[in-house]
C-alpha cells in the first residue's frame, strides 16, 4: 500500500527518496568500454552474444530487413506514428534559431554562427519494453536541426532481429542507419568508433543503469543529452479530481520500472485515501503489476498539503520530471511553477499525451535536474561559434586597453599580441 504523509511532517528529501537503490556498475561498464576501444567490432559482438544471447552475422541492419519489418506493421499504427511525428515536428520547428551579426560604424563585426552536428548516435532500448516513441522524440529534433547522419543502436532479439515497431518509427522519423547492438558496448562504439560503427558527435536516448553509466563515462569524448534516471511523476490535485484518474496517472510512470517514482500532493485527505485504494484496485489489473507494485510500494507517496500554492512550492524544490496540475484554471498557477521537466495543465491532460502525441518532447531531466536543465530540443543538436572582425583602425584604438587588461592578469604575451601590430606599423 502506498504511504500517505502530511506535508508538515515530511522533508523534501524524503519525497523522492527511493526504497530501492541502483547497483554500482562503474567497474563493469569501464571494462566494457575499454574492451570496445581496444578490440572494436569483435568486442561489440562478444558482448552482444553474452548479454543478448545472439551473435549477429552483421552489426548493421540490412535495408531489405528494415523494409520488410516496416511492411509487417499494421497500417493503423503506421498512421498513428506519422501523425505523432507531424505533431512533434510542428512543435519543435518553432525552436529553430538563426545566428546573428552586429556591425558597428567603425567596421567591427561580431556574430554567432550555428552549425548542426555532423553525426548523432541514438540509443533505443530493448528488454522489458520497446519504445518507438523515443525514436520519434530523439530523431525528429535532430533532423530539424540539420544533423548530417543519425545512427540508431538497439539490442537485437534472440533471433538477431529488431522490433518492427521501432524500425517503423525509425523510418518515419528519418534515421539513416541501424546498428544491432545495445548496452554499454553500443555507447562505447558510438563514442570511440569501431570498424562498422562510426564515431558520433553526440549520443542521445534512454537506457538502463548500464547505458546511463556508460554515457557518463564517455562524456567528454562525445557529447550526451543527459544522465537519465528512473521515471518520475508528481501530480498536484485539489479535491475535485477523480481518484480513478489520479491512480491511473501515477501508474503510467510506475509501470516503467521498479525504480520509478509516483507522487501525489493533494489538498484533500479523503481524496488521498480514496486514491490509495484505487491504486490497489488498478494495480491488480496491470500486465506489468509486479514492476508497478514495487515502484508504488517502495517509492510512491501521497502527501497532504494545506493549499495548491504550498504544493507547488514543494514541487519546485523537488523539480520533478513530469508535473501534472489537476485543478480548475491551471494557467492561474503556471507562473508559480519554476522547476519541472514537462508540465501538464488541467484534468484532461494526462502525462502520456506528452509521451506520445502532443508534440512536446518526452526526453526530460530527472533526479531534480529540472532545476537547471531542460527537455531535449533542437538546440541540443547544434553548436554555436562566435566570430569577430576588427579593422586595423578599430584594433589600434583599443590595443593599449587590451594590453593593460592582460598585464593585470600577468600575461605579457597576451599584451604583446594586442600591441605588436601597431608597433610594427610604426616601425618600432
Amino acid at each position: 500500500m502506498i504511504k500517505i504523509l502530511d506535508m508538515k511532517r515530511v522533508s523534501e528529501n524524503e519525497i523522492f527518496l527511493r526504497g530501492l537503490s541502483e547497483p554500482d556498475v562503474f567497474a563493469p561498464v569501464a571494462e566494457i568500454i575499454a574492451e570496445v576501444r581496444a578490440r572494436g567490432d569483435a568486442a561489440v559482438l562478444d558482448f552482444t552474444e553474452k548479454f543478448d544471447g545472439v551473435r549477429p552475422a552483421s552489426l548493421e541492419l540490412a535495408s531489405e530487413e528494415w523494409d520488410s519489418a516496416v511492411d509487417s506493421v499494421e497500417p493503423e499504427f503506421m498512421d498513428i506514428l506519422r501523425e505523432a511525428a507531424e505533431n512533434i515536428r510542428a512543435y519543435h520547428s518553432r525552436q529553430l534559431k538563426k545566428g546573428y551579426e552586429i556591425r558597428e560604424e567603425n567596421g567591427v563585426i561580431l556574430g554567432q554562427k550555428l552549425t548542426p552536428l555532423a553525426r548523432v548516435g541514438l540509443y533505443i532500448p530493448g528488454g522489458t519494453a520497446s519504445y518507438p516513441s523515443s525514436v520519434l522524440m530523439n530523431c525528429i529534433p535532430a533532423k530539424l536541426a540539420g544533423v548530417g547522419e543519425i545512427i540508431m543502436v538497439t539490442p537485437p532479439d534472440k533471433n538477431g532481429g529488431v522490433n518492427a515497431c521501432i524500425l517503423a518509427a525509425a523510418k518515419v522519423a528519418g534515421v539513416d542507419r541501424i546498428i544491432k547492438c545495445g548496452g554499454a558496448q553500443a555507447v562505447a562504439a558510438l563514442a570511440y568508433g569501431t570498424e562498422s560503427i562510426p564515431r558520433a558527435d553526440k549520443i542521445v536516448g534512454p537506457g538502463n543503469v548500464f547505458v546511463a553509466e556508460a554515457k557518463r563515462q564517455v562524456y567528454g569524448a562525445v557529447d550526451i543529452d543527459m544522465i537519465a534516471g528512473p521515471s518520475e511523476i508528481l501530480v498536484i490535485s485539489d479535491e475535485k479530481t477523480s481518484p480513478v484518474v489520479l491512480a491511473a496517472d501515477m501508474l503510467s510512470q510506475a509501470e516503467h520500472d521498479k525504480m520509478a517514482t509516483a507522487v501525489l500532493i493533494t489538498t484533500d485527505a479523503k481524496l488521498a485515501e480514496r486514491t490509495a485504494e484505487e491504486l490497489e484496485r488498478q494495480l491488480s489489473e496491470l500486465p506489468r503489476e509486479e514492476i508497478a507494485r514495487a515502484s508504488i510500494e517502495n517509492n510512491g507517496k501521497i502527501i497532504i498539503a494545506d493549499s495548491i500554492e504550498k504544493a507547488i512550492e514543494l514541487s519546485n524544490r523537488i523539480a520533478p520530471e513530469h508535473l501534472e496540475l489537476c485543478v480548475d484554471d491551471p494557467f492561474n498557477y503556471l507562473d508559480l511553477i519554476e522547476n519541472a521537466g514537462s508540465i501538464f495543465l488541467g484534468r484532461s491532460c494526462p502525462e502520456p499525451l506528452g509521451d506520445y502525441f502532443a508534440g512536446t518532447n518526452h526526453t526530460l531531466p530527472t533526479g531534480g535536474r529540472a532545476r537547471f536543465s531542460s527537455p531535449l530540443s533542437v538546440d541540443d543538436f547544434v553548436k554555436k561559434s562566435s566570430y569577430t572582425y576588427y579593422t586595423e583602425e578599430a584594433l589600434n584604438a583599443l590595443c593599449d586597453k587590451i594590453a593593460g587588461f592582460a598585464r593585470r592578469e600577468g600575461l605579457e604575451a597576451h599584451a604583446r599580441s594586442a600591441t605588436i601590430r601597431k608597433r610594427l606599423k610604426g616601425g618600432n
